[in-house]
């Protein structure tokens, strides 16, 4: 259990300083104070003020915030004592360029796709991609009668183009009974079929009816190419299961916090130990890519409290030509964050009955 905290708190901390950091360092190009750099939840444990930015490390290793000068019109007076006043600083965030803003609140969220650009580029070089390449196909089931034979490599499904084994298991996991046409790739020629997902009773779930995925060695260019491919199957699987979310298909049960994280982490870690501690360290690296996506995709919903609500707000302003009422706009993030603060308590409760079930 020690080491599942310690690894959750390395793979949190560094996704999350990650998100800060670009908030941060787009702010000072673009010439906005940062008031305050924090990593963690509730009382601070490590605090020091440099170039009038206050670092803050707390105690609870969940989330972070970069607060910037004049942010929801409110203006500090010392960012040392943290004493509030009501007049215009230099530097403060609503003085920036309409565009400038945009950038700094973006960069958050873009600084977690770089971050899972740059973690996969580690997995993908030692451990290789795993492309969709059939291996066996199972007798009576569809893929097999639609006429698909071992070595066939999946190129699109539904029209839609497929790089890695993933993408194909993702589909067929989610399917739900459709036709669905696949084309693939057989001695450098192409080919398209179509085929009807066979329900399994036993698993309820549909099946394809065939094993896929052959793992290749990934260098030079081949390296980068995969290991984009590897980031953006997780930006699909990640805004697909969002749109699962709304439609239904999935429940506000299937949603995990912190606590879930840290059980998935321990889960992972059993299961990769017996194969040594390379294979340890990459699980987790690749976990690493995973949260971090998750945490820039979400962060990007336009929803208040989110960086995906500050974009909204912002870009009602470049359409008016003037920007919200703070006011306004502080009372709407006010609110989106009691909701979103509702919305973890249920999620964690949801966490601790599932480890009790």
């Amino acid at each position: 259990m020690v080491v599942t905290i310690i690894v959750f708190v390395l793979i949190f901390g560094v996704v999350v300083i990650a998100h800060e950091l670009g908030h941060f360092l787009m702010a000072k190009s673009n010439g906005i104070r940062v008031l305050q750099f924090s990593i963690g939840m509730g009382p601070d444990i490590i605090k020091f003020t440099k170039n009038g930015t206050k670092y803050v490390l707390k105690l609870l290793p969940i989330g972070g915030a970069c607060m910037f000068e004049g942010e929801d019109g409110i203006y500090s007076k010392d960012s040392d004592d943290n004493q509030k006043i009501s007049e215009k600083m230099e530097g403060a965030f609503n003085d920036a360029n309409v565009w400038a803003r945009i950038a700094t609140v973006f960069a958050g969220p873009f600084f977690n796709i770089i971050l899972a650009f740059l973690l996969s580029l580690i997995v993908v070089g030692f451990s290789g991609e795993v492309i969709p390449m059939i291996n066996v196909l199972t007798e009576g089931y569809p893929a097999m009668e639609a006429g698909l034979q071992e070595g066939d490599i999946i190129t699109k499904m539904d029209g839609e183009r497929i790089y890695l084994q993933g993408e194909v298991t993702f589909a067929s996991a989610f399917s739900r009974g459709e036709p669905i046409e696949i084309e693939y790739k057989r001695d450098g020629d192409k080919f398209t079929t179509v085929v009807v997902p066979k329900f399994d009773e036993q698993d309820n779930r549909y099946y394809i009816g065939f094993t896929i995925g052959e793992t290749i060695k990934c260098k030079g260019l081949d390296l980068i190419k995969y290991s984009v491919y590897e980031v953006r199957y997780w930006l699909k699987t990640t805004i697909k299961s969002l749109l699962m979310l709304v439609q239904g298909r999935l429940s506000a049960n299937d949603l995990s916090g912190p606590v879930g994280i840290a059980v998935t982490i321990d889960e992972t870690l059993e299961v990769a130990k017996p194969y040594g501690i390379p294979t340890v360290v990459l699980t987790m690296i690749n976990f690493a890519v995973l949260l971090s996506v998750n945490l820039g995709v979400m962060n990007l919903l336009p929803l208040p409290a989110l960086d995906g609500g500050r974009l909204l707000f912002l870009l009602v302003e470049v359409v008016r030509g003037k920007p919200v009422s703070p006011d306004k706009e502080g009372l709407v993030h006010f609110v989106g964050f009691v909701a979103l603060m509702i919305l973890m308590v249920f999620v964690l409760y949801n966490d601790i009955a599932r480890i009790f079930a």
